[in-house]
């Protein structure tokens, strides 16, 4: 099973250009789609989940066309999206069980030991007869993923998924996505460089509607090794080292400032090499650098 978009193009009437010949082949698993707020990541996701159109391009799963077949890619498709509205009056276990019938589950019987199965898989079942209202930010998001479970779909996307969450919250979300990754093709959308560090086997970056560089996270990141530097300086010295140096990320460490930087040689005095992460790949590759990151599977 395998999920391919090609040339995925689409511009909104105020102008915006939201993607730009986006081609992509994802395997199974999970699949990471990394990118700043405003870079096209929610705008691929509600195409590919058949709730709006692109202007050109195409995208199959299987033998299913997603822009020509919609009720047959909905039947294969679960959805969490990034703004999940749920009845605050309504228990978990009824609401549940509204979204399996709706998903056309119509026997009685087995609605109820399907709803039961998910409300236990996403630890849930000691909560399923609570009003939906009281449920903190990440048992929402977790009564998100069992209704996108319904039907046993193949593939499934979530956008932003962990925005807001707490630690232990993201810690039991990120547990919960692995288990499911392992059959089926998942597709993370985020800005959260960890969630994809800690849970995706493929990954792309996506910025300003174009996928920049696509591959293994470890690859990608291997392929930094020996240009990324870092040093310690002054808040005062900061505009100077942007003027000088490419500078990848700025981070407070210790209440001093920690930057850094991309360069084929030790830059300047002060500077020690650092071994490079996913964070720096992300970084270089928005900032302008992608070309100089070579690209693993790219298909664009």
């Amino acid at each position: 099973m395998e999920l391919r978009i090609d040339k995925l193009s689409k511009r909104y009437p105020n102008g915006i250009q939201a993607l730009e010949d986006v081609s992509l082949q994802i395997p199974q698993g999970m699949f990471g789609l990394l990118g700043p707020n405003g870079a096209g990541k929610s705008t691929l996701m509600r195409t590919l989940a058949t709730l709006q159109e692109a202007d050109s391009g195409s995208a199959s799963l299987g033998g299913i066309n997603i822009l020509k077949d919609k009720d047959q890619l909905r039947k294969v498709l679960g959805y969490l999206p990034q703004e999940f509205g749920v009845y605050p009056k309504v228990s978990a276990e009824v609401l549940l069980s509204h979204f399996a019938a709706l998903k056309g589950i119509g026997n009685s019987k087995e609605r109820r030991e399907v709803v039961d199965a998910l409300l236990q898989q996403t630890n849930l079942w000691e909560h399923r007869k609570k009003p939906l209202g009281g449920f903190s930010g990440g048992m929402k998001q977790r009564f998100g993923i069992a209704q996108a479970l319904l039907g046993n779909p193949r593939l499934i996307i979530v956008d932003e998924p962990t925005a807001g969450l707490d630690p232990e919250e993201r810690v039991r979300f990120h547990n919960l996505l692995s288990a499911i990754g392992e059959n089926i093709i998942v597709i993370l959308s985020t800005h959260i460089v960890s969630d994809v560090s800690d849970l995706c086997g493929q990954m792309a970056v996506i910025h300003r509607g174009r996928v920049m560089v696509t591959g293994e996270p470890a690859a990608l990141v291997a392929s930094l090794q020996d240009k990324v530097w870092k040093k310690i300086i002054h808040p005062s010295e900061l505009a100077a080292h942007r003027e000088r140096f490419k500078v990848l990320l700025i981070r407070l460490f210790g209440g001093r400032t920690l930057i850094h930087v991309w360069s084929d040689t030790a830059p300047d005095a002060g500077f020690e090499a650092v071994t490079p992460d996913l964070e720096d790949l992300y970084f270089a590759t928005i900032r302008g650098y992608s070309q100089l990151v070579p690209n693993s599977g790219q298909v664009n």
